[in-house]
């Protein structure tokens, strides 16, 4: 009977131990629902400025490839090698802009080809052409080319961007 008992009384401690260690394990619901609301809030904040983060390296990506675009038209004036410009760019080798933005990457059919001993002729291609990613702005949109005002448009975001050259 004493055998009996202490055995009884050994279960029930393991019965409490265990029932102890549930209790502190878990989460209740209303902790659960804290949780819930506080990840709700902190992503009701943080969304527009990811959104606005998403916008602004959009808007640096195509001021950077307008300025990849200026420089293959009119060249670098900074490199020079020599006394001589080394990165004339597209005007610089054939004398006029080009009609159009393909023209930085495809001679021209009224264009000579380009001359190492006069330094004029089509000496391209101008910028890398990989997929025509470059007539593009980051949205997608078409860059709007003006060669008679010397002007290149992006449209696709908010506002436009203009380079000129």
């Amino acid at each position: 009977m004493v055998k009996l008992a202490a055995e009884t009384d050994r279960v029930l401690q393991q019965a409490s131990k265990r029932k102890a260690k549930l209790g502190r394990d878990g989460f209740t619901l209303i902790e659960l629902v804290i949780i819930i609301v506080t990840l709700g809030i902190l992503a009701a904040v943080a969304i527009p400025k990811f959104a606005n983060m998403i916008e602004s390296s959009k808007v640096s990506a195509t001021k950077k490839e307008m300025i990849e675009l200026k420089r293959a038209i009119i060249g670098n004036p900074e490199a020079v090698a020599g006394g001589e410009y080394v990165d004339r760019g597209f005007e610089g080798d054939i004398g006029f802009v080009p009609s159009s933005l393909t023209d930085l990457v495809a001679k021209p059919d009224s264009v000579v080809v380009y001359d190492k001993l006069t330094r004029l002729g089509w000496n391209g291609p101008y910028i890398d052409s990989l997929g025509g990613d470059y007539l593009k702005d980051a949205w997608g949109t078409a860059y709007v080319y003006a060669p008679s005002n010397r002007h290149i448009i992006s449209v696709g975001g908010s506002d436009s961007i203009t380079v000129t050259f």
